[in-house]
């Protein structure tokens, strides 16, 4: 392919090139639609040392529809695309399986679980401008990534086959619960339902801020063991003899692609297909090589995610699709696509 003739990090470059412009064009579409050179004015017009250089041509409602809703959401979204992606791109690995995703272990069903209790008992908090849905979905997630984790633990050693067998049990029960509550949620269920079909609208600034800190520290330390998920393509007993920490580097790992995971979903609820599609994509464009792989799928998972979200604004504006519906409408048919093209191709 031709990207993999470039130096590596002009790729990234090139990404990273392609997420800012999306970005921007993002941020002006939607019921109301602001033009990009005025985007690009507002925003320089917020930066230290060129504030003094633009002149405020626009109008005030302009700026709170990019600065109060857009933005927020459109950042939102490049987060839970990069979290997503990644997480997929790091179990893939892991699991040396194609077919995972960020939700292998269950992350996705303890999220579900969460912000259904808080929907259906009206659970009133409010923790630094966070209403109990995402925080509940949050907590529900990294609770359940600790008790797969213990279940598959044995002494110091965590089995990757028996994690995933942990993963599918503790996932069908959570989601056995889930269905009873969605049972029982009465006039509350379009509440929930819309929440699991994965959407990013009302989102504020506070939910940027919430994630900003677990993405950087979930993606530093995947990108951190980069070289040893290479290694451990090879299998594990190849990788401990070749002098990785085979079992401190799992751990890390799952903490990290799971913890990741938990802030894309407490964030836009349930968005399917991008941790699965967005890594195959990239892995044909770029190659396995996860110390460019990963920065690769985290800035492809993004586009992906913006891209989807802004269709999902403007198809039937002043109406909204929840994103996890563009995301599944699209990546479904196109993962077949893949299947088809590369069945008798190597991971």
């Amino acid at each position: 392919m031709g990207l993999r003739k470039l130096p590596w990090k002009i790729t990234i470059l090139l990404f990273a090139f392609i997420l800012c412009l999306t970005m921007v064009l993002a941020t002006g579409v939607g019921a109301v639609n602001v033009n990009p050179g005025e985007i690009n004015k507002m925003l320089l017009s917020h930066l230290p040392f060129f504030s003094s250089w633009v002149v405020p041509d626009w109008s005030k409602v302009d700026e709170t529809i990019i600065f109060e809703f857009r933005l927020p959401r459109v950042i939102l979204a490049a987060l839970a695309g990069a979290s997503l992606a990644l997480a997929g791109a790091t179990f893939q690995g892991l699991f040396r399986n194609p077919m995972a995703d960020p939700y292998v272990i269950g992350v996705s069903s303890g999220a579900v679980l969460g912000a259904a209790i808080a929907v259906i008992f009206s659970i009133d908090i409010n923790i630094f401008g966070f209403s109990a849905v995402p925080l509940m979905a949050f907590l529900g997630a990294l609770l359940t990534i600790l008790i797969v984790y213990h279940i598959a633990k044995f002494g110091r050693k965590v089995a990757v086959l028996t994690l995933l067998l942990a993963g599918v049990v503790v996932s069908s029960l959570l989601s056995a619960v889930v269905s009873f509550l969605l049972f029982m949620s009465g006039e509350k269920l379009h509440q929930i339902i819309f929440w699991l079909m994965g959407s990013f609208s009302g989102r504020h600034w506070n939910y940027v801020l919430m994630g900003i800190p677990y993405f950087l520290l979930g993606m530093g330390a995947i990108f951190y063991y980069a070289r040893e998920l290479n290694v451990m393509l090879l299998g594990e007993e190849s990788a401990q003899h070749l002098g990785v920490e085979v079992e401190k580097v799992k751990k890390v790992l799952l903490i990290s692609a799971s913890l990741l995971t938990a802030t894309a979903v407490s964030g836009g609820g349930i968005i399917g297909f991008v941790g699965l599609i967005i890594p195959h994509i990239v892995r044909i464009l770029v190659g396995p090589d996860h110390r460019i792989l990963l920065p690769a799928v985290a800035f492809m998972g993004a586009i992906s995610l913006v891209l989807a979200d802004a269709i999902a604004r403007i198809v039937l504006a002043p109406m909204e699709i929840p994103v996890g519906i563009i995301t599944t409408l699209f990546g479904g048919p196109f993962f077949i696509y893949l299947l088809r093209q590369r069945k008798n191709a190597p991971l």
